[in-house]
């Protein structure tokens, strides 16, 4: 009988080589197909990104025209709802306020003092100056405090000694900014129903006076 055939042995290795080969290039095209998935995923994830942002910037522009029709109206209530009501309110407080004004103006070349005030209340002891935001933010906390610097400086040119304190009114009151005005020292007032509630700082805040 005769001996049977042997493989050489660089014949096995080079199939091995060659299996490999395949087998590498099959996982290379399979890493491509992934990556392209993956780009064209990537790609319509962009687009949605982009969408979204698009919808949110439109859904911010609503909002601020709604939120600025509130503020007119706001506004427009003030001479004929909140400052009776104002007065009132700030009554429950253990605050009498005898009289009060709107948009009134302090102009005082003199001594360069130049402000502006929405709702003015007064009695013969104190002075409380409201100021009136469709959403308060921090800068307009920040402005209320130098506007009632400017006033106290009036007040003490004009031998006028009462106490002076402030309020901040906001069609919407965002969290942050409420703790940040009663921190202040102002009192917070804010839309409630069909009227408003006013927040007198308390705790470890007090009303402040100038």
């Amino acid at each position: 009988m005769e001996n049977a055939q042997t493989i050489p042995e660089w014949r096995t290795a080079a199939d091995e080589i060659w299996a490999m080969m395949k087998e590498t290039d099959r996982r290379m095209k399979e890493t491509d197909r992934r990556i392209e998935a993956n780009a064209r995923l990537q790609e319509k994830t962009d687009q949605q990104i982009k969408e979204n942002i698009r919808e949110m910037r439109e859904s911010s522009s609503r909002l601020d025209k709604q939120l600025g029709k509130l503020g007119n109206r706001f506004g427009e209530m003030v001479e004929y709802m909140v400052m009776p009501n104002l007065v009132t309110k700030f009554n429950e407080l253990g605050l009498s306020f005898t009289k009060a004004y709107h948009d009134a103006e302090i102009k005082d070349t003199e001594h360069s003092i130049f402000t502006e005030v929405d709702v003015f209340l007064e009695n013969g002891d104190k002075v409380m100056i409201v100021e009136i935001k469709n959403k308060p933010n921090v800068d307009d906390i920040n402005e209320h405090i130098e506007r009632m610097e400017k006033l106290r400086k009036y007040a003490d040119l004009h031998n006028d000694q009462r106490k002076y304190r402030g309020a901040v009114a906001g069609v919407v009151f965002g969290g942050s900014e409420k703790t940040y005005t009663l921190k202040k020292g102002f009192y917070v007032i804010e839309p409630s129903g069909d009227t408003f509630n006013i927040i007198s700082p308390t705790g470890d805040y007090y009303p402040r006076e100038w």
